[in-house]
C-alpha cells in the first residue's frame, strides 16, 4: 500500500491506497483537524501550539498506518509550515518528536501535482487544461495538453495571507476589496505574460477547498448530488457573493453554503483572488475533487521502489 500524510494549515490527513488501486477508492483514511493559521505570528512564525499541534497530527497519523501495517507513508507540509520564518526549526521538531521527516514542496512543484491529478480525474478527452488551486498561503497554476504540466506557476496570493496583508478586518472595505482584486489581477498577468492569451482558450479547473467551498456559495451542488457541469465555478454569481461574504462577521460567513467555520475568516480573500482569476482566464471553472494529496498519490503509485525514490520528490 501507498500512503501519503498531507499537513496542511486545517488537517494533518493520511491517504491510503492500495497498489493498482485508485485514489478513488482508498484503503484508509485518517484526519487530525489542525488550526495553524492561527498559529501564526505577525511576523510569520509558527508558534510553540501551533508546533505541538502538527506533532500530535503526525504522531496520530503514524499511530493508524502502524495499527493498519502501512508501511509506505510519503509525508509532507504545505505552505502554512514552508513559508513560515521557523520553517527548518518546526520540521526538526517534528522529526525529533515522532520520527518522520516532513519534507516540502515547491510551489511550482504542487502546482504539477495538482494538474497530474486533474488530468486523470478528466482525462486525455477533456483537451487542454488550466488548474487553479488557491491555498492558504500561495496560489498554484499548472497547464497543458498532455499527462504533464507544461506550464507551472506560483503565486504568493494565498486566501491566509491576502487576508492578513490585505484584509485584516472582519468586514473589509469596499476600498480595500477593490485594492486586493487589482493587486491579484496584476500579479497573475504578470506571471503568465505572453501565456496569458494561449491559456485563455484552456479548460479551467479548480482544484482546492477554496474553490470548492465558493462554488458551493455561488449555487453549485454538491458533488454527490451533481453532474459535472452543475459544479462549476461561475464568475457572475461569485462577484454578486463577495460583497455578500464581506458585509458579514466570521461567524456568519460560516452559516453561509459552504463555507466552513474553520476558512470564514479566510473566505472573503479567497474569493477576491478567485474572482481575479477567473477574470483572466474567462471563467467558469470546474470543480475538480481531486488535489495535490491526490496527484502524489498518482506519481508514487507508479514508482517500482517507493521506499528507495522518494528521497529526491521533496523540493
Amino acid at each position: 500500500m501507498v500512503g501519503v500524510l498531507d499537513v496542511g494549515a486545517f488537517s494533518a490527513r493520511l491517504v491510503v491506497v492500495p497498489r493498482g488501486g485508485t485514489p478513488l477508492e482508498p484503503a484508509l483514511t485518517h484526519k487530525t483537524r489542525l488550526r495553524l493559521d492561527r498559529a501564526l505570528d505577525s511576523s510569520g512564525r509558527l508558534g510553540p501550539e501551533g508546533v505541538r499541534a502538527v506533532v500530535d497530527g503526525v504522531r496520530n497519523a503514524n499511530k493508524v498506518a502502524e495499527a493498519h501495517d502501512v508501511r509506505d507513508v510519503f509525508s509532507f507540509a504545505t505552505s502554512s509550515i514552508r513559508d513560515a520564518r521557523n520553517s527548518r526549526e518546526v520540521l526538526a521538531t517534528v522529526r525529533a518528536a515522532t520520527g518522520t521527516q516532513l519534507r516540502t514542496f515547491s510551489g511550482t512543484r504542487e502546482a504539477e501535482l495538482s494538474y497530474l491529478a486533474a488530468r486523470r480525474w478528466y482525462g486525455a478527452a477533456a483537451g487542454p487544461l488550466l488548474v487553479l488551486d488557491i491555498g492558504g498561503g500561495t496560489v498554484e497554476l499548472a497547464a497543458g495538453t498532455g499527462e504533464r504540466a507544461a506550464f507551472a506557476r506560483s503565486l504568493k496570493l494565498g486566501a491566509r495571507e491576502m487576508t492578513r496583508t490585505w484584509l485584516d478586518t472582519e468586514r473589509p472595505s469596499e476600498k480595500r476589496l477593490a485594492a486586493l482584486r487589482e493587486y491579484a489581477l496584476e500579479r497573475v498577468r504578470d506571471a503568465l505574460g505572453e501565456d496569458e492569451k494561449l491559456l485563455r482558450g484552456y479548460r479551467t479547473v479548480g482544484c482546492s477547498k477554496v474553490l470548492r467551498q465558493l462554488a458551493r456559495l455561488a449555487g453549485a451542488r454538491p458533488q454527490r448530488e451533481a453532474p459535472m457541469s452543475a459544479r462549476d465555478l461561475h464568475l457572475d454569481e461569485l462577484r454578486r457573493q463577495i460583497p455578500r461574504l464581506a458585509m458579514l462577521p466570521p461567524d456568519r460567513r460560516a452559516e453561509l453554503p459552504g463555507i466552513s467555520r474553520s476558512r470564514a475568516q479566510q473566505a472573503v480573500a479567497g474569493a477576491v483572488v478567485a474572482e481575479a482569476l477567473l477574470t483572466v482566464f474567462g471563467g467558469p471553472a470546474a470543480i475538480c475533487p481531486w488535489s495535490t494529496t491526490h496527484g502524489l498519490l498518482l506519481a508514487l503509485m507508479e514508482q517500482a521502489d517507493f521506499s528507495s525514490s522518494t528521497s529526491g520528490w521533496a523540493a
